[in-house]
């Protein structure tokens, strides 16, 4: 009875280290890059920096790499049909944040230009045209 239990032992141990195995075979999905461009200053802004399209599975994100431009009220990040606000999606206010989600229903075939806009007073800060 007791070399029964003491194989039993064994079997579970033996069987519990190959559970190892499975954490390291597990695929993890790492961001994929859609598109991006480089911000172009409209008359008058200093801006530097880039806006890159990024899918992570079922999310995709605009993130802004090595970001700054001159200070304004009310600056908001669009993602556009064109290089001026006319048919836009409002992804947030401009912040310390540099990564800012894309709407699930969001066709980036249609939507891209990233833009830095301030709505206060209408006027446009940078342009970023997205390419692959």
């Amino acid at each position: 009875m007791l070399k029964k239990i003491i194989l039993l032992l064994l079997i579970v141990f033996l069987n519990g280290c190959n559970k190892e195995d499975d954490v390291s075979n597990e695929q993890i999905t790492q961001p994929q890059a859609l598109s991006s461009g480089i911000f172009e200053p409209t008359s008058g802004i200093n801006v530097m920096g880039s806006a890159t399209i990024y899918k992570n599975g079922t999310q995709r994100n605009v993130t802004l790499t090595n970001f700054s431009i001159s200070e304004g009220p009310d600056l908001k990040v669009y993602l556009s049909t064109t290089n001026v606000p006319n048919t836009f999606i409002s992804l947030g206010d401009l912040t310390s944040a540099t990564t800012y989600t894309i709407p699930q229903e969001t066709d980036l075939n249609v939507y891209t230009y990233v833009l830095i806009h301030c709505e206060t007073y209408n006027h446009l800060y940078a342009i970023a045209s997205l390419e692959e």
